[in-house]
């Protein structure tokens, strides 16, 4: 049996996976306020699953940041308290066996490419793009984390081919940079553009369901931008396949329109690149963590 863990800003959830990547066991707390707290709640998670089930789990964590391989302790984390910590070593200690992390967007990746939108597939970049925009890459069914652990990261890469216009404009990034994808092609990165052009607030959900003329020349500029952003991995990756996930993963438009942009901006592609929506959902980043540790490795 695997279990997967996804530590959320709000909540963590728990799966156990069965042979073949049935759930067997599904559950959800608040994700606790601090560090040892965290611990706590996950050591009780785990060890509760082991009795309900009779059994004892192998344990992947899909957090909201990355472990650097030197000192394998967590940086770029939202969750803020988990920064400087080693939390693969301390959660190794209280479940007395072995743990892998990965970031949740490698893990939305891996649960995508292992049995969800992409499953065979070779190689395959899952995109998050929501209140923010990350990105994993795996290949051959693994997660490829990259030599300081923020493979994939392409939301932190400046905006390719900007306009004028988007290098006058260009907004800033919380991580000190501006123009990174982050704030073009996120849900609030939508917003915003749409304010700069109207004057008006709308959430991204609003703006992509309404067919008034600005809100659709505010569609047109994301995916026109989306679309330059996927060109530049298609270029670096060749991905067989690429995996949409979070909120703006429900725009239809994106598959529809993305293939054939992307190629035109591609180098020589030959032919659109295969854009799918994934199957999994919100359930994909907590399957991807048991997904870490392989069915033959159980």
């Amino acid at each position: 049996m695997r279990f997967g863990i996804d530590l959320g800003g709000t909540k963590t959830e728990i799966v156990a996976l069965a042979a073949g990547g049935g759930v067997a066991l599904r559950r959800r707390i608040p994700t606790p306020k601090d560090y040892d707290s965290l611990l706590r709640a996950v050591a009780e998670l785990v060890t509760s699953a082991d009795v309900e089930l009779g059994l004892r789990g192998t344990v992947g964590m899909a957090i909201p940041g990355s472990e650097s391989f030197a000192g394998h302790r967590i940086k770029n984390a939202n969750t803020t308290y988990l920064n400087g910590k080693p939390l693969g070593r301390d959660l190794e200690t209280v479940l007395a066996r072995p743990v892998r992390l990965a970031n949740d967007a490698n893990c939305f990746a891996l649960s995508e490419a292992s049995d969800g939108a992409a499953a065979g597939a070779g190689t395959v970049f899952g995109v998050i793009a929501g209140t923010g925009v990350g990105g994993g890459v795996v290949v051959d069914g693994k997660v490829l984390g990259g030599a300081h652990g923020i493979g994939g990261e392409w939301g932190h890469i400046p905006l390719p081919a900007p306009t004028l216009e988007e290098v006058t404009v260009a907004p800033l990034c919380y991580c000190g940079k501006r123009g990174c994808l982050e704030v073009w092609c996120s849900g609030p990165g939508l917003s915003a553009d749409f304010k700069r052009a109207t004057g008006r607030d709308a959430t991204a959900e609003e703006i992509a369901a309404s067919d008034g003329p600005e809100e659709r020349a505010a569609m047109d500029r994301l995916v026109d931008r989306f679309a330059r952003a996927m060109a530049t991995l298609v270029n670096i990756l060749d991905p067989d396949v690429i995996v949409l996930g979070g909120g703006l993963s429900n725009v239809e438009r994106l598959y529809r329109d993305l293939p054939r942009l992307v190629e035109k901006y591609g180098f020589n592609l030959g032919g659109p690149p295969r854009i799918v929506k994934n199957m999994h959902g919100d359930s994909s980043g907590v399957r991807g963590a048991a997904w870490l540790w392989p069915e033959e490795n159980v």
